[in-house]
């Protein structure tokens, strides 16, 4: 055994048990969003244990350690005086108000499917042959759309669209527009919100996704504006579309370049491709911060070996940066490639030919 450096084995083993408080307290976090504890605790007034119980009608002895796991955490307030907890606006931001910019809950429901799925992963590391999107569990489905639905809700027609070249007046006055791995639906529902007079089209392969689609869509009142559809970024309905889009999932696909090229066909003369990425340098080393963790731990559990189980299995991975996506881009004929704008978790891409 090698001698260690007493003061960084120390450091690592104080990082150590931070990781695994986050690791437990995610779990909590999970149970408290599908139990609606965090909703029950959303007006901020400081509440007992036993007043959490009567609301609820969970028995007191779970909540009572449910909510001091979660005031050690920082994610409570806790009062001594008063033995009640209750959240500041800030935590109710983050985990009791669904419609927030702040709201984090889903994320963690993403990070269950990480454990919940861990062994399939396993086997496609030893096999090399990939696990599918829709080979992973259905809390990835709804964590996905649930965490990158704030940013959407915060970003997408106020600043996203609006970045680009003169597509927000097209949409305004009546475009057509392809969301091409559209998911539950969220991005294609908040443009068809925004947009009335324009006509949009809802792609994904995976069925389940396109069905719960279809159910948002209506309970959005936006259903008549709306054609979801099961279709891969290869073979959607070509309409010569004046706007596709691609939220997030760009680099899930294993023929990005064919799906481009795709897309290229689909355009009209004059369209726009939207591409949305997860925020990444181009080099590995500056990718090494709290927001590169995050993403290279979905990109190794769900980004890349989805990739490698469809043809071509490029493998961009989540952290792909600018330079690869244009790669792509221009691999597919396009000659116009910029970033419109970004935020700490996204870039946004204008593609033209």
């Amino acid at each position: 055994m090698r001698a260690a450096d007493p003061q960084k084995l120390d450091d690592l083993m104080g990082r150590l048990v931070g990781d695994v408080g986050a690791s437990v307290t995610g779990a909590l976090i999970v149970l408290g969003d599908q139990l609606g504890l965090y909703k029950a605790m959303a007006d901020g007034k400081p509440v007992t244990s036993q007043a959490m119980a009567a609301r609820t009608g969970f028995k007191e002895r779970y909540v009572r350690e449910w909510l001091a796991g979660q005031a050690a955490a920082g994610y409570v307030d806790y009062d001594e005086a008063s033995d009640s907890f209750s959240l500041s606006p800030e935590q109710a931001m983050a985990f009791a108000e669904e419609d927030s910019p702040a709201f984090f809950a889903g994320a963690f429901e993403v990070v269950q499917s990480m454990w919940v799925d861990e062994p399939k992963v396993e086997e496609a590391f030893r096999s090399g042959k990939g696990l599918g999107w829709h080979e992973h569990s259905t809390c990835l489905f709804r964590g996905t759309e649930r965490f990158f639905r704030p940013g959407y809700n915060t970003h997408l027609t106020a600043t996203w669209i609006p970045a680009l070249d003169g597509v927000e007046d097209k949409l305004l006055q009546g475009a057509s527009v392809a969301d091409v791995g559209c998911g539950h639906g969220s991005s294609t529902i908040l443009m068809a919100q925004a947009y009335p007079k324009s006509r949009f089209f809802g792609f994904d392969y995976h069925g389940p996704s396109i069905e719960r689609a279809r159910e948002a869509a209506e309970q959005a009142g936006v259903g008549d504006r709306i054609v979801f559809e099961r279709a891969s970024a290869k073979d959607f309905p070509e309409g010569k579309y004046d706007l596709v889009t691609m939220f997030d999932c760009l680099h899930d696909m294993g023929d990005p370049v064919g799906a481009g090229r795709h897309v290229k066909e689909a355009l009209a003369a004059d369209g726009s491709w939207m591409i949305v990425e997860p925020f990444a340098c181009d080099s590995l080393k500056e990718n090494l911060n709290p927001v590169g963790r995050i993403y290279y731990g979905a990109s190794t559990m769900i980004c890349t070996p989805a990739s490698l189980s469809q043809e071509v299995g490029l493998g961009l991975g989540a952290q792909a940066g600018e330079m690869r996506l244009r790669k792509v881009a221009l691999d597919a004929g396009f000659s116009h490639f910029h970033r419109a704008t970004e935020t700490p978790f996204n870039m946004v891409f204008e593609v033209k030919s």
